[in-house]
């Protein structure tokens, strides 16, 4: 990969981490406390918990990227899934704005000469893009289930978050003429 395509790769990364942060957020901003805690069953994710959970997997990702393990020992995963009296809302959304932060900090500190490096993450190795790869993929598989669940429960109010149905040919012809 030349340093030019580098360059390209790891600027549409961060472009990413930013439009899947911005999805989720245009998402969470749409449904109340109750619907931000709210699960469709004892087996399912909340987007509180949810968010909770992007918010360690990246402060465990990104912190150390380059040198240390991408799952870090302080990190108790599980705990991720469950809610506490202390997990309000203001909370929760204060970890994901950190989290996405150290995100988007550690891959714009990135040179073309680390994408050739290789890490771990609980012990297996991966090549820096790989496990670029593997965090946006797991990023935009959450945000679409955040997406999902405040469209459930905003119910009525709810306004897409890009083009709304009927609507696509407008777009396109609007698109076209710019």
């Amino acid at each position: 990969m030349t340093d030019k395509q580098a360059e390209i790769f790891l600027k549409d990364v961060a472009d990413r981490f930013r439009q899947y942060r911005d999805l989720g957020e245009k998402a969470i901003a749409r449904v109340d406390d109750r619907g931000f805690f709210a699960m469709l069953d004892q087996e399912s994710n909340s987007i509180a918990i949810i968010v909770k959970h992007i918010a360690g997997n990246q402060r465990s990702r990104w912190t150390d990227f380059l040198t240390g393990d991408g799952e870090k020992p302080d990190r108790h995963r599980d705990t991720e899934f469950e809610i506490y009296d202390s997990d309000s809302r203001t909370a929760l959304m204060v970890q994901w704005d950190r989290g996405w932060d150290l995100a988007l900090k550690a891959v714009e500190s990135l040179k073309a000469a680390d994408l050739g490096k290789t890490i771990k993450i609980r012990t297996e190795t991966h090549t820096v893009i790989g496990a670029i790869n593997r965090q946006l993929a797991h990023y935009a598989c959450h945000v679409g289930q955040i997406i999902m669940l405040a469209r459930h429960f905003a119910t009525s109010d709810w306004q897409s978050l890009s083009i709304p149905r009927g609507q696509s040919e407008s777009y396109n012809a609007r698109m076209q003429g710019k």
